[in-house]
Formats: C-alpha cells, sequence, structure tokens
C-alpha cells in the first residue's frame, strides 16, 4: 500500500535555488513511486518583500545583497544553469542584450494568485508554479507584471476573469502574509525548504539521491 506525504514547499517564485529543489524532489518522487506518494502544497516566501514594482538590476541587486563582486555573482549563475540544465531546465542568462532576465522583482501578487490556484486543486497550482519559474527564469519576463501574469493565467487553464478580480484588489494579502509569517516564525528564513508531515525539514536544492533517502526515510518511519 501506497504512504502518501504531505509536502510543504516553501519557496519564492523568484528563487532559482527553489526551481532546483523542486525539479530534484519530483525526480525522487519518481524514484520512490509508486511505493510513495505526495500531497503537494506550494507556501509564499518572498526573498525581497520590499521590492518596488519596478525590480532592480540583478547583479546589482546580488552585489549588494550578498557583499560579492559582479564576477563572483556570475559564477553563482553558471553554477545554477549547469545545475538546472542537469534536471531539465533552462535558466536563461542574467544580461539584458542577450534576452535574459536582467531584474529581480516583488513577487507578492505571483504568490496571492498562487494561493486562490491552490483552491483550485494541486494540479493547478502546480501549473502555475511551473509557469512562474519559466516565465521568470527562462523567459525572462516579470512576475510582478500584471500582464504577464494573466498571460500566464489563461496559458495554464485558470480563469482569467478571476485573476483580474484578485489582481484588481487586496484578496488573498492577509492569507498570504499570515502563511509567511508562519513559516518564518517556523525558523524558515531562507529557501527552499521544503517540510514533509509538518515536521520534518530538509532545507535548500538538495541533490535527487538525498530527496529520494529523505523520502523513503520518512515514510517508513511514518508507515
Amino acid at each position: 500500500m501506497a504512504t502518501t506525504l504531505k509536502i510543504d514547499f516553501v519557496s519564492d517564485v523568484s528563487c532559482p535555488w527553489c526551481v532546483i529543489g523542486l525539479k530534484a524532489l519530483d525526480r525522487a518522487l519518481a524514484r520512490v513511486s509508486p511505493d510513495i506518494t505526495a500531497d503537494l502544497h506550494f507556501q509564499p516566501f518572498e526573498l525581497n518583500p520590499t521590492m518596488a514594482a519596478d525590480g532592480q538590476d540583478i547583479t546589482e541587486h546580488i552585489t549588494e545583497k550578498y557583499g560579492i563582486s559582479a564576477e563572483q555573482a556570475e559564477g553563482n549563475r553558471e553554477a545554477i544553469r549547469q545545475r538546472g540544465a542537469a534536471l531539465g531546465f533552462t535558466f536563461s542568462g542574467s544580461n539584458a542584450a542577450g534576452g535574459g532576465r536582467s531584474r529581480i522583482y516583488n513577487t507578492f501578487d505571483a504568490h496571492r494568485l498562487l494561493h486562490w490556484a491552490e483552491t483550485q486543486g494541486e494540479s493547478q497550482q502546480r501549473a502555475l508554479k511551473e509557469g512562474l519559474f519559466k516565465t521568470y527564469f527562462t523567459d525572462g519576463e516579470s512576475p510582478a507584471s500584471q500582464g504577464v501574469l494573466m498571460k500566464l493565467v489563461a496559458d495554464v487553464g485558470l480563469d482569467p476573469v478571476r485573476a483580474a478580480d484578485i489582481l484588481g484588489s487586496d484578496e488573498y494579502a492577509t492569507e498570504v502574509r499570515e502563511r509567511e509569517q508562519f513559516y518564518q516564525s517556523q525558523g524558515i528564513h531562507s529557501v527552499p525548504a521544503i517540510i514533509i508531515n509538518d515536521k520534518h525539514l530538509i532545507s535548500g536544492g538538495q541533490p535527487v539521491e538525498v530527496f529520494e533517502q529523505a523520502l523513503r526515510q520518512i515514510a517508513e518511519a511514518e508507515g
């Protein structure tokens, strides 16, 4: 009989390690299937909650935030690109002239839409989450743009009229902030944070093998 694990994937849509973590978790879940299945929920975390609507140059932001050089920042991005490629995900370059993502943005509206999408079903929330990752990291579009968000909502099969109502109001703002505050109060200050059955924490974009081993151990212990 299969064991179903509740997995809360705490992340931001502008976090590249969250993409890597999700892709690695997916591969691990494929390896443990059908013995172990997941009830997966995406939970909000904002890396830059005070970011202005028009965002900030990504190299400027990274060097200021982490105190590293532009060369170090580019080296880190290259490592992320390679990890993503190995997991089947394309991270575009950060050079605007090359068509890649060049800025980091506020993601609060994206999280409000993800909260709504969860009420529509796990598969709908998953489709929107993956679409947001691709929109920003592969296509280089702004997840703060309501036009971009509306197009994505339609592309993944969610109701654009309902989404427009949400974006034009403060709907789900309180709920998103409450969830963010809850996870922060539980000691989550970096992402991705993968919480299994409300008590087992796996931090960071771990290799597939690490997720697989953890899933098997937790399923055995919980079973």
